[in-house]
């Protein structure tokens, strides 16, 4: 059965939410000394289903996690104001997805189509995929811990 905590580890990260057996499990904030933080949920201690991850310079990804890592649809934005929204696979732009420039603009020629990494490697329209990971950040951007 889970049971709602907050827990401060000795090295200064706090994690609250719910714990089952004595490890994060269902919905919780984890927030780190150097900035990190985490909202959404957890699996066996480990990022899993939707989750919002902001880090110290400004940067957010809001989407889908398995394992850990970003996995599934979401939405990167750089803190310089460039965003990937799209596909990520083991904590990695990877599949359908475009990106948008800090000017609002996709890129001549548009940036939209199938990346690895950074890499563009075919164009194509991605219009589904690209409402698919707008949902998962606007899923995970909903999440709220109450303590």
């Amino acid at each position: 059965m889970a049971r709602r905590a907050v827990y401060t580890y000795p090295d200064g990260e706090e994690y609250k939410g719910d714990w089952v057996d004595g490890k994060k499990q269902g919905l919780g904030q984890l927030t780190s000394p150097d900035g990190i933080q985490y909202t959404g949920g957890f699996d066996n201690g480990l990022f899993n289903d939707y989750g919002v991850l902001v880090f110290p310079d400004g940067s957010r990804y809001e989407g889908q996690f398995v394992g850990g890592k970003f996995e599934g649809h979401g939405v990167f934005r750089g803190a310089q104001g460039m965003v990937f929204e799209g596909e990520f696979r083991q904590g990695k732009v990877s599949g359908k997805g475009i990106i948008t420039f800090p000017n609002g603009e996709h890129g001549l020629p548009r940036r939209e189509g199938i990346f690895e990494g950074t890499r563009l490697v075919e164009r194509m329209r991605c219009s589904e995929t690209i409402e698919l990971a707008r949902q998962a950040a606007a899923n995970a951007s909903s999440i709220k811990v109450e303590m």
